[in-house]
């Protein structure tokens, strides 16, 4: 029987229902699915692909000889020498040990980051559209979020002159995602120098999550370490969920200032107290020893962007911007109804597919719907084809 005497945190208050709405379409796909009907299920960014062999045989061998103990609140100095080396390779800086703290996923980082850099009141520019994750940190953190938008008709790339005029006097924390989430857009490196510029000529920390950072097409993708001509608060994060099919290990790392490192592996002491030993032992192994089978995923994504960008072009009504990165299409079907949410409704409940609502992301994708790349081409050629003979028949009175 429940106490309706309770009483809960305001963080509860501020947590309660904040991501419901945007994965309605998605959670009640799945329990279609447990029903045992046939549906086709694009709208979550899991990847399909298995952890590759050797890195399951690592965490097994490491199982068996007793890494299953505490480790330091910063992360097993194996998996950090690892991230520290990597950081390197793709960066002209140096990267130490000291750099580097691991965290059970990038969410995890951000909280973490973002826990160590604001305090309530504290402003954060943020770009819209936006990983459904994020705005839940910053309402658990009672942080003032100023909002700068990216536009599809520039291929969702934000401008920087755009993010500057968002700063107000209460920021102090600038936080971009490239590759994007959910729109695969690419900050351009001259962005990124600029940027980094202008926030270390204004003291403010500027925090870039590049989690798709090994899923990039034709462009190259450009990490704020290496396009930055120092390193003075400026924070990037990333992990092996998407690149490495790990999504459930939770694995992701942060590079940051010393100092920052420090406060962070305070952070974890007294929170996640980290993270198993075994799992940080394979992620070692996997950042040493993964260049087929990033490459192999990629290449495989590439390839189902492909065919469903040709797919979506036979479709009358429709608009998208072909991603640089990434495994999500946004596609604008605002042509045929204004309420995005409504749309994947009935896309689900007429023809057993779900989308995820555009408008879960910000203003800038309101009137689009997010369409999946994390299944075998032939799930996403039967997903095309029910959009298809759904937009046939869409009722015009929407």
């Amino acid at each position: 029987m429940t106490n309706s005497t309770a009483s809960y945190s305001q963080l509860c208050e501020r947590l309660d229902g904040s991501e419901d709405d945007a994965w309605r379409v998605h959670n009640e796909a799945l329990e279609m699915q447990r029903r045992g009907e046939d549906v086709v299920v694009l709208s979550i960014g899991d990847p399909d692909f298995r952890t590759p062999e050797p890195i399951v045989d690592n965490a097994v061998s490491h199982l068996k000889v007793g890494r299953t103990h505490y480790s330091p609140a910063l992360g097993e100095l194996s998996l950090r020498r690892a991230v520290a080396d990597y950081e390197a390779r793709v960066s002209p800086h140096d990267c130490s040990v000291d750099e580097v703290s691991i965290f059970p996923g990038v969410t995890a980082g951000i909280h973490a980051v973002m826990s160590c850099l604001l305090d309530p009141g504290d402003g954060a520019v943020v770009v819209d559209p936006m990983y459904v994750g994020y705005e839940p940190i910053f309402s658990a953190l009672q942080a003032e979020v100023q909002i700068t938008q990216a536009d599809a008709r520039n291929g969702f790339v934000i401008e920087i002159d755009a993010i500057k005029k968002a700063v107000t006097p209460t920021t102090k924390v600038v936080f971009i995602n490239t590759p994007a989430n959910p729109t695969g857009a690419i900050i351009p490196r001259e962005d990124l120098v600029a940027l980094a510029e202008f926030c270390q000529s204004k003291g403010l920390w500027l925090v870039c999550d590049e989690v798709y950072s090994m899923f990039t097409f034709e462009k190259p993708h450009i990490s704020l370490r290496t396009a930055a001509s120092k390193l003075d608060q400026l924070v990037v994060i990333d992990g092996l969920s998407k690149s490495h099919a790990m999504s459930g290990w939770r694995m992701g790392w942060v590079v940051a200032p010393p100092e920052l490192t420090r406060y962070l592996g305070n952070f974890s002491a007294m929170s996640i107290f980290g993270c198993p030993q075994f799992i940080q032992d394979a992620s070692a192994f996997a950042l040493n020893n993964d260049e087929y089978y990033v490459k192999e995923m990629r290449d495989e994504y590439q390839k189902r962007r492909d065919v469903v960008c040709e797919r979506l072009l036979k479709m009358p009504g429709i608009r998208f911007n072909k991603p640089d990165a990434g495994m999500f299409i946004m596609i604008d079907i605002s042509s045929y109804c204004s309420d995005d949410k409504l749309f994947a409704k009935q896309l689900l409940d007429g023809e057993r597919v779900s989308l995820l609502p555009g408008s879960a992301f910000g203003d800038s994708t309101a009137g689009h719907v997010r369409f999946s790349l994390v299944q075998p081409t032939g799930v996403l050629t039967e997903g095309c084809d029910r959009l298809e003979s759904f937009l046939k028949n869409y009722p015009e009175e929407n």
